[in-house]
């Protein structure tokens, strides 16, 4: 399956508690990081719920 590497590039202060904890499941918590995870229509949806908060850079 394909892999795909997601950045943070927005601050989770002031989000919501479930976008807080959607950025935890994504393996990010902190400005600047970068997950590299399998390709599945779950981390797709997890993606699109904080798109304003991350990037998403093909891996």
């Amino acid at each position: 399956m394909a892999k795909i590497k997601i950045k943070q590039t927005g601050s989770p202060i002031r989000r919501t508690k479930d976008q807080r904890a959607t950025l935890v499941g994504l393996g990010l918590n902190k400005m600047h990081r970068v997950s590299e995870l399998e390709d599945s229509p779950e981390v797709q949806g997890m993606i699109r719920k904080v798109r304003h908060m991350v990037t998403v850079v093909e891996a």
